[in-house]
């Protein structure tokens, strides 16, 4: 009898967010690459990278962003990953998909040193605390990329959606004993509000975002590479 295993529970969440529609303020949207413009070529991609690195039933460790960037995960529906690596990984190529290089480089410096790209999926799964983008319009009529938690109103709502996400993505066979948390301010704080009240995991780890690391503190990558390696070496001891 099959067993349905980490892959397929990630791919069915995937699909079930392609009919995902939520009302936000006027100059907010979310940005969904699920039923997007390029969603034949998302779903080719997501397949082909989740059964290669998560074809299996072994349990895994949360490793939480905030929400996709605009540009980023929302149009390649693969959390922090890299365009040209995901042609790599897949063989699919994604003209019009772009990211934030900075922060995928310093996750693959991370994965690099934990042991390459296998090893870590095989104990980590990268996700969202939104794994929607969200996108606003600012002062000069320019679409923007915007965080969850910048706007109270539109964290309030979004807020049902977030909690069910959560548990969908620790249904996949997450470990829940620690969750770790990438932006150590208001994504935590957000995070850490959530888990008073759902209980969702035991402890949580907040680390620095790799834009944070790359734009702000550049000199000091090997000591936050650091940091990032012993937390997930820590908590998997």
């Amino acid at each position: 009898m099959y067993r349905t295993n980490f892959a397929d529970k990630i791919l069915k969440f995937t699909n079930d967010l392609s009919s995902v529609s939520i009302d936000l303020p006027d100059k907010f949207k979310l940005i969904n690459p699920y039923s997007g413009k390029q969603q034949a070529a998302v779903c080719k991609i997501t397949t082909a990278f989740y059964q290669k690195y998560f074809d299996d039933t072994k349990p895994r460790r949360l490793i939480l962003g905030s929400s996709p960037a605009r540009r980023g995960t929302a149009m390649t529906g693969v959390p922090f990953e890299d365009a040209k690596h995901l042609q790599t990984e897949t063989g699919i190529l994604i003209d019009q998909f772009y990211i934030n290089q900075s922060s995928s480089k310093f996750l693959y410096d991370v994965m690099t040193k934990y042991g390459g790209s296998k090893k870590f999926y095989n104990a980590f799964y990268l996700g969202f605390v939104c794994p929607l983008g969200l996108a606003s319009i600012n002062a000069k009529g320019n679409e923007v990329n915007c965080n969850y938690y910048e706007n109270k109103k539109v964290q309030n709502l979004l807020l049902p959606f977030i909690v069910h996400s959560l548990r969908r993505q620790i249904d996949f066979g997450i470990d829940t004993s620690v969750c770790y948390c990438i932006g150590s301010g208001e994504n935590y704080k957000v995070l850490v509000n959530i888990n008073h009240q759902y209980h969702f995991f035991e402890t949580i780890v907040p680390l620095e975002h790799p834009r944070f690391i790359t734009q702000y503190h550049p000199k000091d990558h090997d000591k936050y590479l650091e940091k990032y390696l012993n937390a997930l070496h820590h908590e998997s001891c």
